[in-house]
């Protein structure tokens, strides 16, 4: 059975959602995303770091000192990374959605345009070209009506 990437995302994201009551996931992201990109955790992390620079001296400099702000560091940007990426997915998400609807009550829009996260890269190229050339054609329309005398 092959499984596409979107399909096996949504899998593993329904997964998550089923975490026990009380409990999402999504929730948890969110908040430690905001409160990893405060101000907070900006000087708790300077914290740490200036803390450890001052043991230096302490633990002279030792293999071990220094294999402390490594681990830890490495850790610390292993699990940011996935935290980012769940936060930046639901605002994907969420934008989507948003421009979705702004497309879906326009009239004279595309409702191609809806499902373009879903195109092939060629197909988004082509959808790419074709505004170009609209883009072409109203500034040549716009610098035409400019150089005209009035």
């Amino acid at each position: 059975m092959v499984t596409s990437h979107n399909q096996l995302a949504f899998e593993v994201q329904q997964g998550w959602e089923q975490l026990p009551e009380g409990w999402s996931f999504a929730e948890v992201a969110k908040q430690a995303s905001n409160l990893a990109g405060s101000s907070l955790a900006f000087a708790a992390a300077c914290g740490v770091v200036l803390a450890w620079a001052i043991s230096g001296p302490i633990f002279g400099f030792s293999d071990t000192w220094q294999l402390v702000i490594n681990t830890g560091t490495t850790i610390v940007t292993f699990l940011m990374v996935f935290l980012l990426q769940s936060t930046q997915n639901r605002d994907a998400r969420a934008l989507h959605l948003k421009l979705d609807e702004l497309l879906r009550s326009a009239g004279a829009a595309r409702n191609r345009l809806i499902d373009l996260e879903n195109c092939t890269d060629e197909e988004m190229a082509q959808i790419e070209r074709q505004f170009h050339a609209i883009r072409a054609r109203e500034e040549g329309r716009k610098n035409g009506k400019q150089s005209r005398p009035g």
